[in-house]
């Protein structure tokens, strides 16, 4: 019998077998579907990932005031701080620095309302953060310095307030005032959203916020190497201006990027193992009712694998036959799998991740995995059911009832 005669006939026996087979590849469907949509989802986290660190600065540093209700005495960071940390004989590991102040405020525009976090900033911010504008231009140094009602939109806030309509030149209103949008900036994601508006540091105090206290100031090393030493400067400098004592806790925190990276990593690590196990157990259970089927099956076509022996057939033959039927029911399973999950992962293209938001990338490369290990499947089960049926007697197999 040549191959093409033996996948023939391995189809023949899946489909004349339908509800057996379809009970059969369960395992392998819930197993590789499982498979696919882990790398799929490890994927967009790495592709999430990616962007939001290219949005973020992959070198940058967050200083902002601390959480930890222990510390005592808690000074607002100042845009004096900022300016001390911008002093290059006192920290020459800093390329940049950037001051910002937040506050939640409600914009309207017409009959449209929301509710956003609108943040005072100064040009430097997009030398450290990836703004990449959809239309107008970004906050300039004049703007800051004549405290102008001037805002750049995210990408979420211009949907919600104009929708498919033009936002730059338009005016809006912030807590009562009016401001004019002079820039939109496209969709981020990740850790910043798109809910969000920009507005220069000088308005947002002055005329929302009130006082001349600011909330953060990012921070750009000189180079990802000198991330370490850029700590280091910037303890000691606010150490040295917040009239910190020696053995006292710091009034500030400074949030690394690479460590938010490796959080991430490690919740990432976490899921990746639950699913890999979920596969793993779901591909064991499935291989193992492959086996048992294929077993059942020599035992119910023992007489005509006698009539075969008897009219030529070599064991190598009925070898080849049980083997391309596993792999074949196996393919099956996996190909069904396979397209589960294809359907899964059109649906799965927003789905919060700490603090990102990943959606499955499906690659050629998970398409050949899914199927190698479906056949890989297969053949490992269909192995002891096909030499067994090779081994038995044509005698007593022409004999059995």
């Amino acid at each position: 019998m040549n191959i093409l005669e033996s996948i023939r006939t391995a189809w023949k026996s899946i489909f004349t077998n339908k509800l057996r087979s379809s009970l059969t590849m369960l395992g392998i469907i819930i197993g590789v579907s499982a498979v696919v949509l882990l790398v799929a989802l490890g994927n967009g986290f790495q592709k999430s990932m990616q962007q939001t660190f290219e949005n973020l600065g992959a070198s940058a540093l967050y200083v902002s005031g601390t959480t930890d209700k222990s510390v005592s005495t808690i000074r607002w960071l100042t845009f004096e701080d900022a300016q001390a940390l911008a002093d290059k004989s006192l920290a020459p590991a800093i390329a940049l620095v950037a001051p910002t102040l937040g506050k939640g405020v409600s914009a309207s525009y017409g009959n449209n309302n929301v509710n956003v976090q609108a943040t005072g900033i100064t040009p430097v911010i997009g030398q450290i953060k990836k703004y990449t504008l959809t239309g107008g231009r970004f906050i300039t140094d004049q703007d800051v310095g004549t405290r102008d009602n001037v805002v750049v939109l995210g990408w979420q806030t211009t949907q919600d307030l104009f929708g498919d309509q033009t936002a730059v030149g338009q005016t809006i209103r912030i807590s009562g005032g009016r401001y004019q949008v002079v820039g939109t900036i496209a969709k981020m994601g990740g850790f910043t959203g798109d809910s969000f508006i920009l507005m220069p540091l000088t308005t947002m105090q002055s005329k929302i916020a009130g006082g001349n206290n600011i909330q953060q100031i990012g921070v750009k090393a000189v180079s990802p190497d000198q991330v370490d030493n850029a700590i280091s400067e910037i303890t000691s400098i606010m150490r040295a201006r917040h009239f910190i004592a020696p053995g006292q806790s710091d009034d500030f925190q400074i949030r690394d990027m690479r460590d938010v990276l490796n959080q991430l990593q490690s919740q990432l690590a976490a899921f990746s193992f639950f699913l890999s196990c979920v596969g793993a157990i779901s591909l064991i259970v499935g291989g193992i009712g492959i086996m048992n089927i294929m077993l059942v099956s020599v035992s119910e076509r023992t007489r005509e694998i006698g009539i075969r022996k008897a009219i030529g057939a070599k064991r190598r033959d009925i070898l080849v036959q049980f083997l391309i039927e596993a792999a074949a029911l196996s393919l099956s399973g996996g190909l069904i799998g396979l397209s589960l999950a294809l359907i899964l992962a059109l649906f799965l293209q927003d789905v919060p991740f700490g603090e990102l938001t990943i959606g499955a990338q499906i690659s050629v490369g998970i398409v050949i995995l899914a199927l190698t290990v479906s056949i890989g499947i297969g053949v490992i089960s269909g192995t002891y059911p096909a030499f067994r049926a090779a081994r038995l007697d044509p005698i007593e197999s022409l004999r059995h009832e």
